[in-house]
């Protein structure tokens, strides 16, 4: 089999991880990833900018997701590794696909990983408004970091129960949601709030498309679960499953909950100084309630920095061993652990600590902005891999794919150019300017290093495969 052969090639190089990760686990790890600060924090951004729209501007996120979840799922079961989306995009397009794709990953997840633990240092000022948000930043970074040194089992059990616990609290969340807006008989709460501040539009189609940006921000990090199949007991068993639950389970919590949230307090009161999640539990006015969301917003973010590093490490650890990166950093401990890699990734959070410091009131937009390159380039890059991986396949037919994406090839272009839209757009959109005045200079620097010092090789997916193509040509 061509295929398997070629690419056992790259695979066979990330050897020394340990296979800990049970299915179960696995399925929290992607949600884990997804649930955090962007939903609890940025849909107050997002819904800014859209409003009550902003519904729609999640099930656009959401409809990117499932193409982007597709498409992971067909090439992972195929290749489970470490390297994942990185590694495909060598194989399938080109070494210097490969190396952008984790390079650019790398860098915006370690600038969420900042994004994580700025938004917990403000949860905690809801309990101890005196004390600086450094302070918080620098032990509940050297806590996580800690556990992911100890061992892979150690992290997904972790992840695990972090998980579990703010998966409950959405859950409950939704339950005392529906009771007020439809039990309670209190004209307050209701759907005229979609309508009522300015219409369902207030900002317009611009500001709804916006929005979509905030969404890709809160969803980003499912893709993790490609990642972490590298270190699964079953990864072909646990990909499919977490697939399918992880759709499900975000449709339901980000769309439900915030069509709730949008029922009980006007749009226009969602603020960003503290998670629309709580303001919702003051505006109900249940003694405790606020202190208890608060808790677990805490903790879905302190759950997404965890699973954040973990991915961040593994990616590190992918481009060492490709060459692509110091040979330390894929060096690895006798519990299978690369700490070298670890610690590299722990970087975001010391610019967090800075930002923090000497931007207090914008450092969590900041960061947002800048991460948001390497995600929306990974995700573009995940569809036209997707793509390539799809033709050689069908050229080299020695290998039935188990899990294959349907409508192919139109739900893979569709993805692929929403991305591009999306990416375009952040250049027009005054918070997210950034995005492209960092990411483009990135790319550009990253590409003169890998042209001075690596070596070029022609790809899998080349003019041939391109031209062949009636969908993108």
């Amino acid at each position: 089999m061509t295929d398997t052969l070629g690419f056992e090639t790259i695979s066979n190089r990330e050897h020394g991880l340990k296979r800990q990760l049970t299915s179960g686990q696995m399925s929290m790890i992607a949600i884990g990833g997804a649930i955090g600060t962007g939903l609890f924090m940025g849909s107050a951004y997002a819904i800014g900018y859209a409003g009550p729209s902003v519904l729609l501007s999640y099930a656009i996120g959401a409809v990117i997701t499932l193409l982007l979840m597709g498409c992971l799922a067909e090439m992972t079961v195929a290749h489970s590794t470490s390297g994942s989306f990185g590694a495909y995009a060598e194989f399938y397009i080109s070494p210097l696909a490969g190396f952008l794709v984790r390079y650019a990953y790398w860098a915006a997840i370690v600038l969420a990983v900042g994004t994580e633990v700025t938004a917990v240092a403000m949860y905690m000022k809801y309990w101890f408004v005196n004390v600086p948000e450094w302070i918080w930043i620098v032990s509940f970074s050297s806590i996580l970091i800690v556990l992911n040194a100890i061992s892979v089992k150690t992290f997904g059990t972790f992840e695990y129960w972090f998980s579990t616990i703010k998966i409950g609290a959405i859950v409950g969340f939704i339950i005392l949601a529906v009771y007020v807006v439809f039990g309670s008989g209190n004209p307050d709460y209701g759907v005229h709030h979609y309508t009522s501040h300015g219409g369902f539009f207030p900002n317009g189609l611009q500001g709804m498309w916006v929005a979509v940006i905030v969404s890709i921000f809160g969803y980003l990090s499912v893709e993790m679960i490609a990642v972490a199949a590298g270190e699964a007991e079953d990864p072909e068993r646990a990909v499919k499953k977490a697939f399918r639950s992880t759709i499900v389970r975000l449709v339901v919590f980000y769309l439900l909950t915030l069509a709730l949230m949008l029922a009980i307090v006007p749009w226009v009161q969602a603020g960003v100084a503290q998670s629309p999640f709580v303001t919702v539990m003051q505006t109900i006015g249940i003694p405790g309630a606020t202190g208890v969301m608060n808790f677990v917003i805490l903790i879905a973010a302190l759950s997404a920095m965890n699973s954040q590093l973990y991915i961040t490490t593994r990616m590190m650890f992918s481009l060492s061993r490709g060459g692509y990166a110091p040979k330390a950093m894929g060096a690895l401990s006798k519990s299978g652990i690369p700490l070298n890699a670890l610690l590299l990734s722990s970087s975001g959070i010391a610019l967090a600590t800075l930002l923090n410091v000497m931007y207090p009131e914008s450092s969590f937009t900041l960061m947002m902005a800048i991460s948001m390159f390497g995600a929306i380039f990974t995700w573009f890059m995940i569809f036209l891999t997707h793509y390539c991986f799809r033709r050689y396949h069908e050229r080299h037919g020695e290998r039935k794919l188990s899990f294959r994406m349907r409508l192919f090839p139109y739900t893979t272009l569709l993805g692929l150019v929403l991305m591009g839209a999306v990416m375009i757009t952040t250049y027009f959109t005054e918070a997210f300017k950034m995005t492209l005045v960092f990411g483009v200079p990135f790319l550009l620097i990253l590409s003169l290093v890998y042209g001075g010092v690596l070596q070029k090789n022609q790809g899998q997916c080349g003019v041939e495969s391109v031209a062949e193509s009636p969908g993108l040509i």
